[in-house]
């Protein structure tokens, strides 16, 4: 492309400018903002790296402009993903452009484009209802386990139930998909109750960021993700639930025993800092640190057995605190996470409110 400034973001060649808004911010934009040329843009590249299965790539920000070469990779791709927020956010991102827009040709663009995803959506769904990580299966390892990972089955789930009401955007799609999407709902919330681990006395607590597809037992990832309750991935699990609208006996008690883990779990008078250190590769260090007037804060990884806050380096080696393990991931993974405290400060005694009337 002549004139145009060659960038490389993330190992993916990009050819052009970015867009105005960046690709973390396209849902967050005024209904408006959907109908107009950035917006419009934004589709096109969204539209141009859609893998021929249906589903998106990981790890992209669609908002710098890709190169002819890197679309084709993109789209010629053999799986397709829900992790890191893949595929369910092009979905929602497109059918508001498809119903804003005043452009025919990409109204019709983009709503092929999100049949073509909810359907492969629905094709990757187990039939117990998980979802992996990838789809089709063509890599081995823990790719294939029910996936809780960074929120994905939860957004998987969120979108399929604004598809099933339908959500105005999803209005254009047709009586049989929308029954499908319904269907798909009813059976992913069944597996999350399943996997949900229930503590010695059978009183259900959280979940792991993966469970086996055929016991629905926590399971191991990267190795140093190991089997264990999940202090973040639970939250977002938590939230899908608490968006039922008539959440059965077995939904509420699902809710209730995960706020009261949370509550159990929280970890108080510490606080988690970054501290300059020059002797480190990139300068920097994080540590825990004594704070009795620090907000609670929760651990990545909690141990099944003892509930007690477990890390792990690349050694595969459990540790129990975070100075343990190696500077590299010390720095470069979230070990601690304060996404529950909004949840029973603020989004658990609002449900009970609305849905127990406690």
């Amino acid at each position: 492309m002549a004139g145009a400034a060659a960038l490389i973001t993330g190992g993916v060649a990009r050819v052009g400018a970015a867009a105005d808004v960046a690709w973390r911010d396209a849902l967050a934009q005024d209904p408006a903002w959907y109908g107009g040329t950035e917006a419009a843009r934004l589709a096109g590249i969204v539209l141009s790296v859609q893998h021929a299965s249906g589903g998106w790539a990981k790890n992209v920000d669609w908002s710098k402009p890709l190169s002819a070469g890197a679309q084709k990779e993109l789209r010629e791709a053999k799986d397709a993903t829900i992790d890191n927020g893949a595929t369910h956010r092009e979905v929602a991102f497109l059918a508001r452009v498809a119903r804003a827009t005043p452009d025919a040709a990409l109204r019709d663009r983009a709503r092929a484009a999100v049949v073509r995803a909810v359907d492969w959506l629905l094709d990757a769904q187990y039939e117990n209802g998980g979802w992996p990580q990838f789809w089709p299966p063509v890599r081995k390892g823990y790719y294939t386990h029910i996936t809780f990972n960074d929120d994905a089955m939860a957004s998987v789930l969120g979108l399929l139930r604004d598809v099933a009401g339908p959500k105005p955007e999803y209005a254009f799609l047709d009586a049989g998909r929308l029954a499908k999407s319904a269907r798909a709902v009813t059976l992913g919330i069944d597996c999350t109750l399943k996997c949900q681990i229930r503590a010695a006395d059978g009183r259900p607590t959280v979940w792991c960021a993966q469970h086996d597809e055929k016991t629905f037992a926590p399971a191991s990832a990267r190795v140093y993700e190991k089997a264990s309750y999940s202090g973040s991935e639970s939250v977002g699990i938590v939230r899908f639930l608490m968006g039922i609208d008539k959440p059965d006996a077995r939904v509420r008690a699902s809710v209730e025993g995960a706020a009261a883990w949370f509550e159990r779990a929280k970890l108080t008078g510490i606080r988690v800092a970054r501290k300059d250190d020059p002797s480190l590769p990139g300068g920097w260090d994080r540590v825990v640190v004594p704070d009795r007037d620090a907000p609670p804060v929760w651990a990545r990884f909690y141990d099944l057995k003892t509930m007690q806050p477990m890390f792990c380096g690349r050694d595969g080696v459990v540790k129990k605190t975070l100075a343990e393990i190696e500077h590299e991931r010390r720095t470069g993974y979230a070990w601690y996470t304060d996404r529950p405290a909004k949840l029973l400060a603020e989004d658990y005694p609002a449900w009970r409110r609305k849905r127990v009337g406690g």
